[in-house]
């Protein structure tokens, strides 16, 4: 078979970006021969492999889980995310390369600024970090482009995507829980600032998400008021700030205004996983658990992993008060025993918990 011809059947199951899938006899181009011929059940090791690379679409296809048309919305979304993870590889190894660059040909005269400053400079970077809550050891390295992320924070200036990119691998260790507000308290602002001066929705959109994650979902709810979405024309917009106001309503605890929103989010995007994930969390968190479970199921029909679903009831457990975590217990381990075992081990966590605190 020819170079062209693998081409075509890999762009086909939107695995093109994969170089096995070009080559015969490999674990990739195997299972797409199978798919061409029209066996769609392949072996354990093959089902295992899929799992292993993260092609679950296709996993789903190969078990007649998913029509071709849902596999290949599916597919496409895991081949972008496959693309953008390669593309934040290659910029993290651009930055390693730049940064080891920099510091042999800098080497002297760094330490030599850092020496004669190191005294003025030691205190005032120990209050620094203890802001946010990095005073413990950290490699001699990482320290200066700690530092000028840490200035930069502090002094309210956008991160450059370099070092959000160094954040979110190389120096993760690094990225608090209050280094990671400051941050999203940036990003906010930027993006508010952008809807009022330019009345642009999707800066509101953006603008909420990052206040959320700052726990300022107070100052999403007042910008995201302003945005007069009936007199918008892109459902899909529509969706995004009926979806992400609902998600603030859910912050504020308000409930049944986050279930509207998540609802009309729904009637304009029936085919987003979005606004499902909404609904399935908010009728999780008030007591609504077989909705709850409903809408989940429907978001992952819709693209939606199960295993973020997963994260999310695990962080609504966890969130949940004695009373209701009981009954969200008990509602996960009668729908899946093996799967939500983790509920038990929580449980157990918080009872010895209890015990040590009232010793």
């Amino acid at each position: 078979m020819s170079l062209k011809k693998y081409k075509e059947i890999a762009s086909k199951y939107c695995v093109e970006d994969l170089p096995g899938a070009l080559l015969p006899g490999t674990p990739i181009s195997n299972v797409l021969k199978h798919l061409e011929a029209e066996e769609k059940v392949i072996s354990n090791i093959a089902q295992n492999y899929l799992i292993r690379k993260g092609l679950l679409a296709l996993l789903h296809y190969t078990k007649n889980e998913l029509a071709f048309d849902e596999f290949s919305k599916v597919a496409k979304q895991e081949q972008f995310e496959r693309c953008r993870l390669s593309e934040i590889k290659a910029l993290q190894r651009q930055s390693t390369q730049k940064k080891q660059d920099e510091i042999r040909k800098q080497k002297n005269e760094v330490l030599q600024a850092r020496l004669r400053k190191i005294s003025k400079a030691r205190a005032k970077g120990s209050r620094l970090r203890q802001k946010y809550e990095l005073d413990y050891f950290i490699e001699k390295s990482d320290y200066p482009k700690l530092m000028s992320i840490l200035r930069r924070i502090e002094k309210g200036v956008r991160l450059p995507e370099v070092d959000i990119i160094w954040l979110n691998s190389e120096g993760e260790e690094y990225f608090t829980q209050e280094l990671r507000e400051g941050f999203h308290r940036i990003e906010a602002d930027f993006h508010a600032k952008i809807f009022r001066s330019k009345n642009d929705p999707w800066a509101a959109v953006n603008a909420s998400s990052h206040y959320r994650k700052c726990k300022e979902s107070e100052n999403a709810e007042s910008l995201l008021s302003m945005v007069d979405v009936l007199n918008l024309k892109n459902a899909q917009l529509q969706s995004a700030i009926y979806t992400t106001y609902g998600g603030v309503k859910r912050d504020l605890g308000k409930w049944s205004e986050a279930l509207s929103l998540g609802e009309e989010a729904h009637k304009l995007t029936p085919k987003d996983f979005w606004p499902c994930t909404l609904l399935g969390a908010v009728n999780m968190e008030t007591g609504n658990f077989s909705a709850g479970q409903l809408w989940y199921e429907k978001a992952v029909e819709r693209g939606y992993r199960e295993d973020s679903v997963d994260n999310e009831l695990r962080a609504i457990f966890m969130r949940a008060e004695t009373s209701q975590k009981k009954a969200l217990r008990v509602h996960l381990l009668g729908i899946d025993p093996k799967r939500y075992s983790w509920v038990n081990r929580q449980s157990n966590k918080n009872k010895k918990f209890i015990t040590n605190q009232s010793t």
